[in-house]
């Protein structure tokens, strides 16, 4: 049982595992971040645009 415990101390695949957790979840909080600071200038954008579609004559040949 001793020889199991000092097996396992030894081992490093879990501390890999727990190396790329911490990393994919940085990455989604730096997503979720970005989306959070741009997503209402996008719509503010996306509204102006659709105003000038609107307000563009349309024209038939």
């Amino acid at each position: 049982m001793i020889k199991f415990f000092k097996n396992f101390m030894k081992d490093e695949d879990g501390a890999v595992t727990v190396d790329w957790v911490v990393l994919t979840a940085a990455v989604v909080a730096l997503g979720v971040a970005a989306v959070a600071t741009v997503g209402g200038s996008i719509n503010t954008v996306a509204g102006n645009i659709a105003t000038a579609v609107e307000a563009t004559p349309t024209t038939t040949p």
